[in-house]
């Protein structure tokens, strides 16, 4: 057998190895699974070769997305329309098709709680270009490197950092009602105004300034590319299982890449001034960044400059939007049941008077710590979490393989009137008064060893700016508000939040 020969049966054994790998992939595996998931009583779609349920998911998504409802509907067919509908033809413990792998839909207190306390097993699907361009960091991570970032960032949100970091929040909230101050004058009557782009502003100001020392002026330009790559992600989520698609130049990838470059050169640069004030030993102690760089210093345990840039945009990302979510649909909540807005603001008032809000103070905002509570059930800034399967587990009587992946429907369990009665579309802060109903079923900020590490800094966030408003403005809803809250990544106003301001004597 000469060389020519031996070569052209290396390469043939190569396509057919390929070949029948790439069989078990798009159609093998999938149908193994089906047949699995079918046996122990769930229902969904047949599988259809490659993309799955993605096209009709994708279609479905995009027709519900601008269109306004009532603040008085229920939600969960308007923010998770495609789930909604599988179930309701389905089934609750239905599955949908992401592209080759079938996802079980997970609405149960009970079972989302066994997910979320099993990182080992149940961990984060692979691959997520999207969501490791946007964000990145902790929330990718698994296992030992999960745990060493995790431990190295903890001190970095202790109690004592928290309350250095309210006078930082104050700052950044008076500039914002500076600029509403500004725009409403000295007008008797209620002027209009959009809040979501001036809330949005403020809770990246928290981000660059209490978390990496740098001015918003910084930030502003990485703030903007996320909120694009967000805005990207429904038109890339339609091939992200088509292997290599992410490589081939469309328009959109063409676009993600140029983002996710100059987003890592601005953080860079970031990075590179600190390096450089750490240096001339100026810089900020004890800021997230700070924390992050310090861990260099400890050879063999601390971060790359790789990992200290991920971690970066997921706090870029995840810092400044889960808190203007939470504050936009507080405002519209409160600008809808002025009973609640004027209970709210009494309490600040005698808490804090005209003063800026103090650490010690925050504890004893009860009324408002209800209305951010029911704000978080109603409105999840993140309403679905996605798990996959390493190993064959038992999942309360069911059996699941490996392959099988998981949408835990946060928005639909906190929608769920079996769990929070039939007025479960109203919004009623009282449900807190005695505190947060159950770990199980509450869970805006995830729950179990990968609760967010946050969720303290963005509850002490939120309470500074809704009684820094409170102070000062009334709010109502404008005649132009449309209600559209919808889900791409997060839980957002699709048609921002105009409210008409008034400023208080």
């Amino acid at each position: 057998m000469n060389l020519t020969s031996i070569l052209c049966s290396i390469l043939l054994a190569a396509a057919i190895a390929w070949g029948v790998k790439l069989l078990n992939w798009v159609w093998l595996r999938p149908k193994k699974l089906e047949k699995l998931l079918r046996q122990q009583g769930l229902n969904g779609n047949s599988y259809r070769l490659l993309l799955g349920d993605m096209k009709d998911l994708i279609s479905v998504t995009k027709q519900e997305q601008f269109k306004p409802i009532q603040l008085s509907d229920h939600l969960p067919p308007h923010i998770l329309p495609y789930f909604h509908q599988s179930m309701s033809n389905h089934g609750e413990n239905c599955f949908v098709w992401f592209g080759p792998s079938p996802r079980l839909m997970i609405s149960d207190p009970q079972l989302m709680r066994e997910i979320l306390a099993r990182p080992d097993v149940f961990q984060k699907p692979r691959p997520d270009p999207i969501g490791n361009t946007i964000a990145g960091g902790l929330l990718f991570l698994e296992g030992r490197k999960w745990a060493k970032h995790r431990k190295i960032i903890n001190p970095a949100f202790h109690t004592d950092k928290l309350k250095s970091m309210v006078p930082v929040i104050g700052l950044s909230c008076s500039d914002m009602i500076g600029k509403w101050e500004a725009l409403v004058g000295s007008n008797d009557s209620p002027v209009e105004v959009d809040v979501w782009p001036f809330i949005e502003d403020f809770s990246g100001d928290v981000i660059s300034r209490a978390a990496f020392g740098s001015s918003h002026e910084q930030g502003r330009r990485i703030f903007e590319l996320q909120k694009e790559l967000v805005k990207l992600a429904l038109e890339l989520m339609r091939f992200m299982f088509i292997p290599g698609w992410r490589f081939v130049p469309t328009k959109a990838n063409r676009r993600t890449k140029a983002i996710s470059e100059e987003i890592r050169s601005l953080l860079k640069g970031i990075i590179e001034q600190r390096e450089k004030a750490m240096e001339r030993e100026e810089a900020v102690d004890g800021d997230l960044l700070g924390t992050l760089m310090e861990s260099n210093k400890e050879e063999g345990h601390g971060m790359s400059i790789d990992d200290v840039i991920e971690e970066c945009k997921l706090f870029y990302f995840a810092g400044s939007e889960t808190t203007s979510l939470v504050l936009v649909w507080t405002m519209v909540m409160l600008s809808k049941h002025q009973e609640w807005q004027a209970r709210a603001r009494e309490e600040a008032l005698q808490v804090f008077g005209e003063r800026h809000p103090s650490y010690d103070g925050l504890n004893r905002l009860k009324i408002v710590t209800m209305i951010l509570n029911e704000v978080l059930r109603m409105y999840p800034s993140v309403p679905v979490i996605a798990r996959a399967l390493v190993e064959t587990v038992k999942l309360g009587d069911m059996t699941m393989p490996a392959g099988v992946e998981f949408m835990l429907l946060i928005g639909a369990m906190h929608h769920d009137p079996k769990i929070w009665g039939d007025d479960v579309s109203e919004f009623k802060p009282e449900r807190f008064e005695s505190g947060v109903k159950g770990q199980s079923m509450f869970i805006p900020f995830s729950s179990g060893p990968r609760v967010c590490i946050g969720q303290n800094f963005g509850m002490i966030e939120a309470k500074i700016a809704v009684a820094m408003m409170l102070q000062r403005f009334s709010f109502e809803l404008s005649p132009s508000y449309l209600h559209t809250p919808f889900l791409i990544i997060t839980l957002q106003p699709q048609h921002g939040a105009p409210l008409l301001l008034r400023k208080l004597k």
